[in-house]
């Protein structure tokens, strides 16, 4: 982020330039002391290690948007983005995408649907990283149609009973707190789904199967199903039949930050390729001699750069409270195209070296291809664009 632009957007902007920086700098700083010299081994592990994420939550990463009453900064939406973009950077989209689901996906239902007593008891220690969180909306046949959803929340006392199978849920097996969407008045159509709090361990809930996936191997993810499991009302999430509108207005920060993170992972794959075409010898000389890998290089850097300043005049103008449904389904269509044509191209440029596992470019490749269905298929994106066009 320029400074220039932030100092140019007036009052505003309740932070400076200067404190996005600093988050710029710890945030970049550890991915380069923790994440990148590890990240491998949790590429064959399948996941983030506790001992990392609670490390993030005592440097203060888990509370950049929340209140200080529960150890947050208080920060906005284009902190966020900042976050999000060096996770991008990172090259290891998996561990990026489960820090960013607790912290700026899964965690936001607690704080902005939950009670004042849900969030007492539950946002310290998801600010800490001791608490992990996971959002459990997709099912077998509802994915991006969340009206779809068939799990079953049925009223006994005072408690609701819960069946269904979730899909494709990220951070799934090893998470403790599980916001799942389920259907309370199945006649009633999106009036009809609630958000519930689900801890691990409730009986009649588990993890079927922990899910292999061609990238973000870093991140977990599973099928879970809730066969006849029990959770107290009190763990309604929010107002009984208001959880489709609370998805709907959670989703616009995660795409947001999605699209921040496809950009981060856009910027990194394009460093690692100029490195690449300009030591590379071919021909008598360096590849990046060969017009043709320079003017493509230089588009794609040109379109990054444009992109990127739409991301933050998005994310300033969605701290100011603007509405910014249009635009941030831009993003995230816009961004999730990139980083794949991004990636084609750096892949290319690598020659052989492009598909080798020992190469970052490879895995850039296989986790950028997700980025364009995650939290919204470009197809969807689009869709809602041409609604408001």
């Amino acid at each position: 982020m320029d400074k220039a632009w932030v100092s140019a957007q007036g009052p505003g902007l309740p932070w400076t330039a200067g404190e996005y920086e600093t988050l710029r700098d710890q945030v970049r700083r550890f991915v380069e002391e923790e994440i990148k010299p590890s990240a491998d081994h949790w590429e064959q592990d399948g996941f983030v290690p506790r001992s990392i994420l609670r490390r993030m939550g005592e440097l203060g990463f888990f509370g950049i948007r929340y209140p200080t009453e529960y150890g947050g900064a208080e920060m906005d939406a284009v902190a966020s983005v900042v976050f999000a973009e060096e996770l991008g950077r990172s090259t290891y989209g998996g561990a990026a995408d489960a820090i960013l689901v607790h912290s700026d996906m899964a965690s936001a239902y607690v704080f902005h649907d939950g009670s004042k007593a849900q969030r007492d008891r539950w946002m310290p220690g998801i600010v800490r990283g001791e608490t992990i969180t996971a959002v459990a909306i997709t099912e077998p046949d509802a994915g991006s149609d969340m009206k779809a959803i068939r799990t079953r929340a049925r009223r006994d006392g005072d408690s609701f009973v819960l069946n269904g199978t979730k899909l494709y849920i990220t951070n799934g097996v090893h998470a403790d707190l599980y916001c799942v969407a389920a259907t309370t008045n199945a006649s009633a159509g999106a009036n009809g789904i609630t958000m519930f709090l689900v801890e691990k361990g409730t009986p009649g809930f588990h993890v079927a199967r922990e899910l292999d996936k061609q990238g973000w191997r870093s991140s977990d993810t599973a099928e879970l199903v809730f066969n006849d499991c029990r959770v107290p009302a009190e763990n309604m999430l929010g107002a009984e039949g208001q959880g489709f509108y609370s998805m709907m207005r959670n989703l616009q920060n995660e795409r947001l930050v999605l699209a921040a993170m496809a950009l981060g992972t856009a910027e990194a794959a394009l460093d690692a390729t100029l490195a690449w075409v300009k030591a590379r010898r071919a021909f008598g000389g360096a590849l990046w001699d060969m017009q043709a890998i320079r003017h493509r290089l230089a588009m794609l850097s040109a379109k990054v750069e444009a992109a990127r300043e739409f991301l933050y005049a998005t994310a300033w103008r969605m701290a100011a409270d603007d509405d910014c449904l249009r635009e941030i389904s831009m993003l995230k269509a816009l961004c999730g195209e990139l980083v794949n044509e991004v990636a084609y191209a750096c892949v290319q440029f690598h020659g052989a070296m492009g598909v080798m596992r020992e190469s970052p470019i490879e895995r850039i490749a296989r986790d950028a291809r997700i980025l364009s269905i995650a939290g919204g298929a470009t197809e969807v994106m689009l869709d809602v664009i041409a609604s408001l066009m």
